[in-house]
């Protein structure tokens, strides 16, 4: 009985101490620089950064295939972080936040049929494009939610998805997975938007929905900054020139248009 315990008991020994040598010999050397980066971003392995995770996105940085301020979730203050870790500039950091350009909750646009299946956006889609009658609004049923890495989104008892912009990292996972496409990203400092999604003739949007844009041209004809576009009966507002005066939320028909 001695004997066995202490024959299994060297085995055991002589495995530790061979085991403890390859790791010793094997060992994967870490560059103090990737960790460094590493500890600098905020953990959250989003993907934004088209990298598989931080730890990814730091070796990417380190070996000069991606910027120091790619960093989505992190926004100015990690890519300073990591641009002095790097001995470079941060450069400017746009952040993105996700947008719902809907407002058609279950109170004001009309259903085609009553939705008993399973609560998921692409499997209520399948089923005849899902059981609002606007083909292009939000379903609600908390997709975006599910994949949403910091919890940024809520379903409004309205049936609409909720994006808290002051949590939300930009890192678009909401927008892939949105089989309505009615989530954007859009820069966090657009106060302006056109919170619609259709694309559908303005007769028909006053059928399907009350808050909907209906292609008038009356934002278009009073902006001053010529800021407002109409593709296929749907406005649009250039980020770039729209100046926040809010002639156009203000003549707005249907209110499609406001200002976050």
């Amino acid at each position: 009985m001695i004997e066995a315990i202490l024959t299994i008991g060297g085995i055991g020994l002589i495995s530790s101490l061979g085991l403890g040598i390859a790791a010793k010999k094997f060992a994967v050397e870490i560059d103090p620089k990737i960790e460094a980066v590493d500890n600098a971003l905020p953990g959250v392995n989003c993907g934004a950064c088209g990298f598989a995770g931080c730890h990814g996105f730091a070796e990417a940085v380190v070996a000069g295939l991606a910027e120091v301020n790619g960093c989505l979730a992190g926004g100015e203050s990690v890519a300073c972080k990591v641009a002095a870790l790097m001995g470079v500039e941060a450069g400017a950091v746009d952040k993105m936040i996700a947008r719902l350009m809907c407002q058609g909750g279950i109170n004001k646009t009309k259903l085609k049929y009553q939705y008993m299946g399973i609560n998921d956006c692409q499997a209520a889609n399948l089923l005849a494009g899902g059981n609002k009658a606007c083909a292009f609004g939000c379903l609600g049923l908390g997709s975006c939610a599910w994949v949403c890495p910091v919890e940024a989104i809520k379903i409004s008892d309205d049936g609409l998805a909720l994006v808290d912009e002051g949590l939300c990292i930009g890192c678009g996972k909401c927008v892939d997975i949105c089989p309505k496409n009615v989530i954007k990203l859009a820069p966090h400092n657009q106060a302006v938007t056109v919170l619609c999604n259709s694309v559908d003739k303005g007769a028909l949007v006053r059928k399907q929905c009350q808050i909907g844009c209906i292609g008038c041209m009356k934002c278009k004809k009073v902006c001053p900054e010529d800021a407002v576009s109409i593709n296929s009966f749907l406005a649009h507002i250039d980020p770039d020139k729209c100046s926040s005066c809010g002639a156009c939320v203000k003549n707005c028909p249907t209110k499609c248009i406001r200002s976050i």
